[in-house]
């Protein structure tokens, strides 16, 4: 089980700027092993309650909120990760288990049993809390990401574009799952994590980027369907 609380910093910036700072990152960090030469795919589907709760309280913009979902890093994967992501201003908390493709399917039909059979004490709570809450599978959401990372204080920078989803599928093993982009052309995320403070010389290289900082919800993006009319 995983369990790490960091600083989460989230920036829009265009597609010059983000070459410019993979030029400039890449002097001073490593490049993600699983980067390849464009990056690799991230896809996630979402959970939320019969009211949406968890998508209220992002658009209301309440301070405390959370978000729970389940990730793969492509179609085939034999793994994923069941996350808990909890928010309080900048920081954030994050605890993960990893599931087989079994036990990621039965998440997918809405049945949490399984996690009754773990033995790690956050399935029993995840158990306990999808089931009092009505939790249900909400969107599969999907984007392309970059990433550098260095040692020092857990440092993680990430781009991620062409952001695409689905609230009619909820299969995240689908290969030929049926997406729509939700993010304008060219529009990038430039995500920020790391643990204590962010190192000077970093820093300084991120002062030199033409970003806003933003706190974009991949999450609520990708509701737009079902939401249309909420920002």
């Amino acid at each position: 089980m995983l369990d790490v609380t960091r600083t989460e910093v989230k920036y829009d910036i265009g597609p010059l700027q983000m070459a410019d700072m993979k030029r400039r990152l890449g002097i001073y960090m490593e490049a993600d092993p699983h980067n390849g030469e464009k990056g690799y795919l991230v896809r996630s589907l979402y959970f939320d309650t019969l009211h949406d709760t968890d998508f209220e309280d992002k658009v209301e913009g309440y301070d405390g909120r959370q978000k729970i979902r389940l990730r793969v890093y492509g179609a085939d994967a034999q793994t994923a990760k069941l996350e808990v992501k909890e928010k309080t201003g900048a920081f954030q908390r994050k605890r993960s288990l990893i599931l087989t493709r079994e036990e990621s399917m039965e998440m997918i039909d809405g049945s949490y049993g399984f996690l009754t059979g773990r033995e790690e004490p956050l399935a029993k709570w995840l158990y306990v809390f999808l089931n009092a809450r009505c939790y249900r599978p909400k969107c599969i959401v999907e984007y392309d990401r970059f990433a550098y990372i260095t040692g020092h204080n857990d440092t993680r920078i990430t781009f991620d574009q062409n952001l695409r989803a689905s609230e009619a599928g909820f299969d995240i093993f689908n290969e030929n799952a049926a997406l729509y982009p939700v993010a304008l052309p060219g529009q990038v995320t430039m995500e920020v994590k790391y643990t204590g403070f962010l190192l000077t010389y970093l820093k300084n290289e991120l002062n030199r980027c033409d970003k806003t900082q933003v706190s974009n919800s991949k999450y609520c993006k990708a509701r737009m369907i079902s939401k249309r009319g909420r920002k």
